[in-house]
């Protein structure tokens, strides 16, 4: 394990962590030294996430939670705080996506995503805050999308990733004096279960269309988060990092 660039004792909540992304930056976080709180609503994949971190010696915890419900949103920090002792960071990863064109979209496919991706953060923030302020120190990393920009077939997942970019700019100027930064990342394409689903052909025309011309990974988005937790980015807040390998300068989609 690497030397640890942060306080000891300090614990790293993770939402949507059980897999991909979210199980990425867990890994990266424990291996920082930060005792890491896994959510995530399978609780039979986050059983076995956890188990991967701790026989790595990580000191994780795994707490089976639907994100979207308030009252157990609370309960699950509430038990992570108890468990742990404290939260010092939030990373909110969970998402979820149904793409079809906007005049075959029904309420239940809005509802879904708008929920999973914006409301579960929304929900979060509202749960850690309070113990953040308490202590005069606290990290929020919200995880965005490169499709907040637009996406053809994504309104509902656009619109959610763009509610991303506005709750954290409004909490980080609501929270600076209190010693919270809020950042958001906007990943591009990364190779994610979800990635590897698609047909070679299509794997390999949105990899030539990434100037850097490979797929992002876990760790490429790992590696901003910790970027935002560090202590020596306390100045840093309110921004969203792109990490998509330059995508957002050249495609006008996800």
């Amino acid at each position: 394990m690497a030397a640890s660039r942060f306080e000891p004792g300090q614990v790293a909540v993770v939402t949507g962590a059980a897999r991909g992304i979210g199980l990425g930056i867990a890994r990266r976080l424990a291996n920082e030294g930060l005792t890491v709180a896994l959510l995530d609503r399978d609780g039979a994949a986050l059983a076995e996430a956890v188990a991967s971190l701790r026989q790595k010696d990580a000191r994780a915890l795994g707490v089976t939670v639907d994100l979207t419900d308030s009252a157990a949103v609370n309960q699950a920090m509430a038990e992570v705080a108890a468990t742990a002792g404290r939260i010092d960071h939030l990373v909110n990863n969970a998402g979820a996506v149904r793409d079809m064109r906007f005049l075959k979209m029904r309420d239940e496919d809005w509802d879904l995503v708008v929920d999973t991706n914006l409301r579960s953060q929304f929900l979060c923030c509202r749960a850690v805050l309070p113990g953040m302020i308490e202590r005069g120190h606290g990290r929020i990393v919200n995880i965005s999308s490169r499709a907040w920009l637009g996406g053809f077939g994504q309104a509902n997942y656009s619109a959610a990733k763009g509610g991303v970019v506005s709750l954290t700019r409004s909490l980080a100027i609501e929270f600076a004096a209190k010693g919270v930064t809020v950042n958001a990342i906007a990943p591009g394409i990364v190779d994610t279960p979800l990635f590897r689903d698609f047909a070679p052909d299509v794997q390999s025309r949105l990899q030539a269309s990434v100037p850097v011309k490979r797929i992002g990974t876990a760790d490429d988005i790992a590696n901003a988060v910790v970027f935002f937790l560090d202590p020596q980015a306390s100045y840093v807040t309110g921004q969203t990092l792109y990490v998509c390998g330059g995508r957002s300068l050249s495609s006008p989609s996800v």
